[in-house]
């Protein structure tokens, strides 16, 4: 998701910033570190689910809406 494995391109980097800078401004509880830790989408609603204190099914519901979001 968010993390970086090393030898990516410019663009690639980018936009994994841009990403990881909108999920931090929807979950205010995300660090740097937390942020650049997340691979995938399962870690990402287990954060929301444990910081938040929401029920999984309504963290899972939050990223979900927040990834289609972010698609557009």
């Amino acid at each position: 998701m968010f993390g970086f494995s090393g030898g990516e391109s410019p663009e690639i980097v980018a936009r994994k910033r841009d990403h990881m800078r909108d999920a931090q401004a929807r979950w205010p509880f995300m660090t740097n570190f937390d942020a650049s830790t997340i691979k995938t989408h399962g870690q990402l609603v287990s954060l929301v689910k444990d910081r938040s204190g929401a029920t999984r099914e309504a963290a899972e519901a939050d990223v979900n809406a927040w990834n289609g979001a972010s698609k557009s």
